[in-house]
């Protein structure tokens, strides 16, 4: 993590739930040694929606739409872990990033934290870092992001604004590429231009300690110009032939799979 820091790269990947996937869980004390690395060179650890290798979904034989829709539940899961951890004190530089799981849902669950500690640390006996509460601890130290979430950004006003990324999920088919720009337009139109700055690129050029505009002019990292120069790109989908049952049977597979479920 040392050497990778010293090289410009302040972002890695960590699984959203290590349990899962039969390493020691982030309540172990197994990976402090990797949160301290973290922490000293302020490393981002990315935990993406999926990367448990446990699939969100209700029965083997739910219908295919149900863990496509329920997906971005896996990082309830993540965003509880980490709020309700014991490490934060001992890391206070400490970053983690809840990737591809939108954050419409977010700020319900920091209202159901803030009841919980309310209610039940008499006995629950939680030491929030720094006298912090729940939601924080979240504010000040977790990220996250979202594709195209309006209801998130209706809620924009129960996040810290500076720890809020807009992603693209390119390649993915959740992504809105290639008109990834003209949905934002309709998805920020209330929104004030230091705000969509901070959301769509200035966050992350902070959290991630990287700066395109060193390299490439700003002028010419605007969709217009960017669009102008890849003129002869082709941007039509092609999948190379059309979905069908084979498709709906091995997404079936995979989540069964996700779920330890045998066919």
């Amino acid at each position: 993590m040392r050497r990778l820091a010293e090289k410009g790269c302040h972002a890695v990947t960590f699984s959203e739930n290590p349990a899962a996937i039969g390493a020691p869980s982030i309540h172990s004390g197994e990976w402090d040694p990797l949160f301290a690395a973290c922490s000293d060179t302020e490393t981002v650890l990315c935990c993406h929606v999926g990367s448990s290798s446990k699939g969100a979904t209700t029965g083997p034989d739910a219908p295919v739409p149900v863990p496509m829709a329920i997906s971005s539940s896996m990082s309830i899961y993540t965003l509880a872990d980490l709020v309700w951890s014991d490490f934060w004190h001992r890391y206070p530089t400490l970053r983690f990033s809840l990737t591809e799981g939108d954050i419409g849902w977010i700020p319900y669950f920091l209202q159901r934290f803030e009841h919980t500690y309310n209610r039940h640390n008499a006995w629950m006996q939680v030491e929030m870092p720094g006298g912090m509460t729940p939601s924080e601890l979240f504010r000040d130290r977790i990220l996250c992001c979202f594709i195209e979430d309006r209801i998130g950004v209706k809620l924009l006003d129960e996040f810290n604004i500076d720890n809020v990324c807009w992603e693209s999920d390119y390649p993915h088919s959740d992504s809105s590429w290639p008109n990834s720009p003209e949905h934002l337009e309709v998805l920020f139109a209330d929104l004030d231009d230091a705000t969509i700055n901070k959301i769509t690129h200035e966050n992350a050029m902070r959290h991630f300690k990287f700066d395109p505009f060193a390299v490439r002019a700003r002028e010419q990292c605007t969709a217009a110009a960017l669009r102008a120069e890849a003129a002869d790109v082709d941007t039509v989908t092609r999948v190379g032939r059309m979905a069908d049952d084979r498709d709906r049977e091995l997404w079936g597979n995979i989540t069964r799979a996700a779920a330890g479920i045998s066919s």
